[in-house]
């Protein structure tokens, strides 16, 4: 029979930083590299530098908030401590949506990669990436079979997860890497690095470049950060292996990722430019084809088994993460109590598992394919992390006792870049998908009124006072991406340049109307008293 027990904490830093990389070394790598290279060209290694910077900072305040807060679902929690059950909903929405919806990606990725198998039998499992990018119903069959999969890797246990996890993700650090090595051995043009995105001699856009960090998978790739921060409830010691773990997967898979950036755009065969330039390419399995078209055949076998490891051990950690958060949601009181039941003898929250599976079907029949998976996922990564900068900078203040295992320097200003960068990602993004996602975000207002009216509407007032910047900051970004300038996909009403330092100043505005709005709310004292407890 299920219980309230705690989360079991038996998992040491190495398999919750193994966990961060095998989160982050999913599907991004085998599709990243093409996309990106077919928005940017030559500039797609900017976009991954970019998108690595971004991201390492953004990790920095989830850093200081998972050693403090050391809870299973730990990104669903934080703004409720500070600015109560409206933020504290939406923020748990975001964070949850962009990891669960990860899962049938992943899926997706595997399918598309199996498609391109030398057998007649297994080709018609999928559309071409660049064109629908949708899989057939065949493909649509295995693809639901692998979510399977992932659920009952997570079902049993945290040691079977963590056993499997650890395997799985030593095989994906050790194919990038090869793969990378063995394209630039094989031959490195590097005229290639002259060719521009439509054919030409290569000129520098750097629209193009934040739009490859936005939407070509690159954020969607780096999100796997935050698997340690929501399994951290069961590490060993979590003011060491927190910190460690996040940061740590965040540089060992940039650099990753962006040698095998390099290597893509230096061993494409220059005939394969002549036409079209970058934007010419279309690959469906990128890096498999690749290793075709220069004669790495044995590369390419490889290619074809990593293509459902890579995903596979991405989508499980993506299980065993947003089961955690909807654990979180339970405790936040925005989700029934059987979602916070703790299996007694495996230590897993089997029905938040439950629901995570009905979800990931849910989205995995709204794709249908990686490519309209990816950019939907990408932006709601990039909402789920506007929380945590200013969440940590509020805490300075409103528990300046709290232990901190690791306490930044610095912390506020870095803070206000961390979410004035995500504010810029969101912009980057593109209208309308920007507006599209921020709607569906929304969404979960309903939800937040129809358990504060069930509470009796208790300290309405105080919630909406807290909540009035993210209220209004939703809007805003969205009416900024609306009327931006068309490289971004607006109306061009402000032009491109100052586009940017517009969202640059509005973002870092509601980031201290967001701090100057937190407050010691019960639930953090509750949580705080847990603490000295």
């Amino acid at each position: 029979m299920a219980n309230k027990s705690s989360l079991r904490r038996d998992v040491g830093v190495i398999a919750l930083t193994m966990t961060g990389i095998g989160s982050i070394i999913g599907s991004g790598w085998l599709f990243g590299a093409a996309k990106a290279a077919r928005l940017a060209g030559p500039d797609a290694i900017w976009a991954w530098v970019i998108g690595a910077v971004v991201i390492l900072v953004i990790a920095l305040a989830y850093a200081e908030l998972g050693a403090m807060f050391p809870e299973a679902g730990g990104m669903v929690r934080f703004g409720l401590y500070t600015h109560g059950s409206l933020v504290g909903s939406f923020a748990a929405w975001a964070a949850w949506i962009s990891v669960v919806s990860v899962i049938p990606v992943e899926a997706f990725a595997s399918v598309q990669y199996m498609a391109s198998w030398p057998w007649d039998w297994a080709q018609p499992w999928a559309g071409n990436l660049y064109q629908n990018g949708e899989l057939t119903a065949p493909g649509m069959v295995i693809g639901a079979a692998l979510v399977m999969v992932y659920f009952l890797l997570n079902f049993w246990s945290v040691k079977l997860f963590a056993r499997t996890n650890t395997a799985i993700t030593t095989f994906k650090l050790v194919v990038p890497a090869l793969t990378a090595v063995s394209l630039i051995a094989s031959g490195f043009h590097h005229e290639n690095f002259s060719v521009g995105t439509h054919g030409g001699a290569h000129v520098g856009n750097l629209a193009a470049v934040l739009t490859a960090v936005a939407t070509s998978g690159i954020v969607f790739s780096f999100n796997g950060f935050q698997s340690p921060v929501n399994l951290a409830g069961e590490s060993k010691n979590p003011g060491r292996d927190v910190p460690i773990a996040i940061i740590g997967s965040i540089l060992i898979c940039a650099v990753i990722y962006v040698l095998l950036q390099t290597a893509f755009l230096g061993s494409v065969p220059p005939a394969l430019l002549a036409k079209a330039g970058w934007s010419g390419l279309d690959f469906s399995s990128p890096y498999a084809q690749l290793a075709l078209a220069v004669n790495l055949n044995w590369l390419a076998l490889l290619l074809y088994a990593d293509a459902f490891v890579s995903p596979s051990g991405t989508g499980s950690a993506y299980t065993a993460s947003s089961s955690r958060m909807l654990f979180g949601m339970e405790k936040n009181g925005i989700l029934p109590k059987v979602f916070g039941n703790v299996h007694p003898v495996w230590g897993i929250p089997r029905p938040a598992m439950w629901l995570n599976l009905v979800v990931a079907f849910g989205f995995f029949f709204w794709f249908k394919g990686w490519n309209t998976g990816a950019g939907v996922t990408s932006v709601a990564c990039i909402i789920s992390y506007l929380m945590g900068p200013v969440s940590v900078a509020v805490l300075r203040d409103i528990a300046p006792a709290q232990p901190r295992p690791l306490k930044l320097p610095a912390l506020k200003w870095i803070a206000c870049v961390a979410f004035t960068l995500a504010t810029l990602a969101l912009y980057w993004a593109q209208w309308p998908l920007t507006g599209e996602v921020i709607l569906v975000m929304v969404c979960v207002l309903p939800l937040w009124l129809y358990y504060e009216a069930k509470g009796g509407w208790q300290d309405f007032d105080r919630q909406m006072k807290g909540a009035w910047w993210l209220v209004l900051y939703l809007p805003s970004v969205a009416a900024l991406s609306w009327a931006g300038s068309t490289e971004f996909g607006g109306k061009g009403y402000i032009p491109f340049g100052w586009d940017l330092a517009v969202v640059a100043v509005v973002g870092a505005g509601f980031f201290l109307w967001g701090v100057k709005s937190g407050w010691k709310t019960l639930h953090l004292e509750a949580a705080t008293a847990e603490t000295f407890h």
